[in-house]
């Protein structure tokens, strides 16, 4: 967009309702979106109203593509559908449709997800299954201190709230978490963040 000017985007890539919208913390005029027609897009304000989506995975989840947040360091998106799902895309591979990462723990949708600022590797969701979790995608499998049916990544697992909406971090103290839900709100520190 120029300084002063109008742009409007040419809706016709878009194919079902958007669910999330959020500009990138290092790209100037790049934003994603997410759509419950399972898709993601890159959209460059920069270009063209006519060419402005500049990228789209199809079938980035086999349904509702829910929430999304970009790395504040990093060239990557989380995104969480209604498949359960979190999966990790890179900036440099995103085209190719190919998440770098996966995660499957949750057992109900995704509801919300947020990277962790102070740390590149660190983000938190949250699902229908009224679970918290937060993950460290740079940690690899040890099969010495593994436990069946943890993802080793998962660094912890935070119970007790029904209908989870919401997760945020502190923007200047790591680790402290806050959740919102049906019946109120949590903030809680982690001791291993």
């Amino acid at each position: 967009m120029h300084e002063g000017g109008a742009w409007v985007v040419d809706q016709r890539a878009l194919t079902g309702s958007v669910e999330d919208v959020h500009w990138s913390p290092t790209e100037e005029g790049l934003l994603a979106s997410c759509s419950c027609d399972g898709t993601i897009k890159l959209w460059d304000t920069r270009s063209s109203p006519a060419d402005a989506c500049v990228c789209t995975v199809e079938k980035a989840h086999t349904s509702d593509v829910n929430v999304m947040s970009w790395n504040p360091q990093d060239a990557l998106i989380v995104s969480g559908g209604d498949d359960a799902d979190l999966k990790i895309w890179s900036l440099k591979t995103i085209q190719f449709g190919q998440p770098v990462a996966r995660f499957k723990y949750h057992s109900a949708p995704i509801t919300s997800v947020e990277w962790l600022p102070q740390e590149s590797t660190t983000f938190m969701a949250s699902g229908e299954d009224d679970q918290v979790t937060i993950w460290d995608i740079a940690t690899e499998a040890d099969t010495q201190d593994a436990v069946e049916g943890v993802p080793p990544q998962l660094m912890f697992l935070h119970l007790g709230q029904k209908e989870v909406k919401e997760v945020h971090w502190h923007p200047q103290i790591a680790g402290l978490a806050l959740t919102t839900s049906l019946d109120g709100f949590n903030a809680f520190k982690t001791i291993n963040i």
